[in-house]
C-alpha cells in the first residue's frame, strides 16, 4: 500500500480507558513493534482516535487498519474522522488469530490456579474465547489455517550472503514477546544470518508441561518470521542440534539463553554436537520476561481481562447488527423505488 510504514502505539492509559488493561506495558509494546521487520518508525503514545492532524504531523497520506472495527469507550469508531476525509484504507485481518482466544488458552494453564480462590472450570475459561453470546463478528475465535502463501508473505526468502556468519538458535518462542526480541537482538550481534529452529508442539509440551505451548507451531512460525532479527525458520526442528542440521545449514555458531536446558528423551545433552565442535555460546539478553510471566499476568488479572473481552465484543456485536440493519433497510428501499416508478408511469 505504501513505501514507508509508521505504526502508532497507544499508551497504557489510553488502552486501559478504551479497551481495558493491556497485557504488555507501553514500553514493552514499543520495543516489540520496533522489532517487526515491516515497521520503519514507531510513534509512541499515539492518540486512540486518529486525527488528520496526526497524519499530517508524520507526513502520512492515509491510515490502514484491519477489516474489524475498533471503538472508543463510548462506542465511537476510532477512525471516523479519517474515513470521512477519504484517508482510510483497510486490509483483511488474519483469520483465526484472536487475542481473546489466546487469553482463554492462558487461563487453562496451571493446576495451581484452578485450585486457587479464583477457581473456575475449563468450560468457564474456554467461554472467554468462544462464548457465542459475546463473540465478535470480526475477531471471534476460529481455527487458524496456515498456507504456503501466508508463510511466503512473512518469509524474507533470502539466502546468506558470502561471508555471513550463520547463527542457529532453537526453542518454543511461544507468545512471542519482548524477552524473545531482546534475546534475538543479542544473538544478531554474533552473526549476520540468524536461523530459528521451532520445536514441535509435543516437544514443547514435554519440556514445559501444563498446556504449553499456548500457540501452536504454525502460529509460532509466523510470529517469529515477523521479527527483523530473524533470517530463516526451521519448522518442527529436532530437539537435539544434530551434526546433519549444522552441516546442512552451514551453522557457524549455536546459541542458547540463560534458561535451563532439559535433556532429550534419551537423557542426552541436546547441545552436545555444537559443544563438541566448539560452536556453542550462552547468550545473556538481560531480560527476565518469559512466556510464564505473561501467563501469570493474565491469571492474576483474570476477572479484568474477562470483563474487557466481553465489553469489547458486546460493542462490536451491537455495531455489526446496526450495520446489518442499515444494509437491509437500504436493500428494501432499493426494491421499493423501481416499483413506485413503474406505477407512476
Amino acid at each position: 500500500m505504501g513505501g514507508y510504514l509508521i505504526v502508532g502505539v497507544h499508551s497504557d492509559v489510553e488502552v486501559t480507558l478504551h479497551k481495558g488493561p493491556p497485557v504488555f506495558t507501553e514500553q514493552e509494546r514499543y520495543k516489540m513493534v520496533r522489532a517487526i521487520k515491516w515497521v520503519d518508525e514507531v510513534v509512541e503514545d499515539a492518540p486512540y482516535v486518529t486525527t488528520l492532524e496526526t497524519l499530517d504531523k508524520y507526513n502520512c497520506e492515509f491510515v490502514v487498519h484491519g477489516d474489524d472495527i475498533t471503538m472508543t469507550a463510548d462506542g465511537t469508531d476510532t477512525y471516523h474522522i479519517v474515513k470521512s476525509a477519504g484517508r482510510y484504507k483497510e486490509c483483511k485481518r488474519t483469520q483465526g488469530v484472536s487475542t481473546t482466544d489466546l487469553v482463554g488458552r492462558m487461563l487453562l494453564m496451571t493446576k495451581s490456579h484452578h485450585q486457587s480462590s479464583l477457581n473456575f472450570s475449563k468450560e468457564e475459561a474456554g467461554e472467554i474465547g468462544v462464548d457465542s453470546s459475546t463473540r465478535s463478528p470480526w475477531t471471534g475465535t476460529s481455527q487458524f489455517l496456515p498456507t504456503t502463501q501466508k508463510i511466503l508473505q512473512f518469509s524474507a526468502g533470502k539466502d546468506p550472503n558470502p561471508g555471513d556468519k550463520i547463527v542457529y538458535v532453537a526453542g518454543a518462542y511461544d507468545l512471542f514477546h519482548v524477552g524473545h526480541v531482546d534475546f534475538l537482538e543479542a544473538v544478531s550481534a554474533n552473526g549476520q544470518y540468524i536461523i530459528v529452529g521451532l520445536h514441535t508442539d509435543s516437544d514443547v509440551n514435554r519440556y514445559k508441561g501444563a498446556n504449553f505451548p499456548i500457540m501452536n507451531l504454525h502460529e509460532r512460525v509466523l510470529s517469529v518470521l515477523a521479527c527483523k532479527h530473524v533470517s530463516e525458520v526451521v519448522i518442527g526442528a529436532p530437539y537435539s542440534v544434530t551434526a546433519d542440521l549444522m552441516d546442512f545449514f552451514k551453522v557457524d555458531l549455536v546459541c542458547h539463553g540463560r534458561t535451563p536446558i532439559m535433556p532429550d528423551v534419551d537423557g542426552s545433552d541436546p547441545y552436545a554436537e555444537p559443544k563438541r565442535r566448539g560452536k556453542f555460546k550462552v547468550i545473556d539478553s538481560a531480560s527476565d520476561m518469559t512466556t510464564k510471566t505473561i501467563v501469570e499476568r493474565i491469571i492474576e488479572h483474570r476477572l479484568e481481562y474477562e470483563l474487557r473481552n466481553k465489553k469489547k465484543e458486546d460493542k462490536e456485536v451491537a455495531v455489526f447488527e446496526a450495520m446489518q440493519r442499515a444494509e437491509q433497510e437500504q436493500a428494501s428501499r432499493s426494491q421499493v423505488q423501481p416499483t413506485e416508478e413503474k406505477e407512476a408511469k
